[in-house]
């Protein structure tokens, strides 16, 4: 997987936050996704056809720019024992790509079924994590991935980046193996501060993407490179 490391020595990925297959493509073909996120809402703006297999063509996609890359793929009931069967049948159905993981809300319940989806080797994203002791809570449940959503806990007038912050120190110091992801991006500082605040990932709808490279004082300069040098060769 694509990674930098931050200051603190954490190594730093982005997700791609899209079921849309054509967004996917634009952004693994420029080289910088380590993995894709989706959820029942982002595959609901897709054009209607079979669940399954939707996900086999984004893991078509992944593939054709590399080796299996974390995918995760969200329940979509709030039954416990229907989370577990819908997560061992999405596991059975993409049998041959290891890097699938399950999204499971954070929850009581939902805990009994991280605990019981990890005791069957299966990968976990615990999702819709708004504060510090559901990601803790997450985490001690065996979840390989912690995903807290700073845009919604803003939103609740909380500082999202320092309950980031609070956890990654937690993890970091209790040794913690879980991942923490940041992901309900709603603009290109959340990027920034997010990482900057700790988090392993930030998974970010494509959208930003371009953003995260634009500038208009880069625009102005090459502009004026090119221009100069072509009045030169005059």
């Amino acid at each position: 997987m694509k990674s930098l490391m931050n200051g603190k020595g954490i190594p730093m990925k982005i997700f791609v936050d899209s079921a849309n297959l054509e967004e996917i493509e634009e952004s693994f073909k420029r080289g910088f996704p380590s993995g894709v996120t989706t959820n029942p809402s982002i595959l609901a703006r897709e054009e209607k056809c079979d669940f399954k297999e939707h996900i086999r063509k984004i893991i078509d996609v992944i593939r054709k720019y590399g080796p299996d890359r974390p995918l995760s793929v969200e329940v979509f009931t709030v039954d416990p024992k229907e989370m577990v069967a819908q997560a061992e049948s999405f596991v059975e159905e993409f049998s041959d790509y290891s890097e699938l993981y399950i999204k499971v809300p954070i929850g009581w319940d939902e805990l009994w079924v991280i605990h019981q989806l990890r005791q069957k080797g299966i990968k976990i994203n615990c999702t819709c994590c708004m504060s510090y002791n559901q990601a803790v809570m997450a985490a001690l449940a065996g979840s390989n991935f912690v995903s807290l959503f700073v845009g919604r806990i803003r939103d609740s007038g909380y500082d999202a980046f320092e309950i980031v912050k609070q956890t990654k120190d937690t993890f970091r110091e209790g040794a913690v193996p879980s991942e923490i992801i940041v992901g309900s991006i709603r603009h290109i500082m959340d990027v920034n501060q997010a990482f900057q605040a700790g988090a392993d990932i930030v998974t970010v709808p494509p959208k930003f993407f371009p953003q995260l490279v634009k500038n208009l004082k880069t625009d102005e300069v090459v502009h004026q490179f090119v221009t100069d040098f072509a009045n030169w060769l005059r």
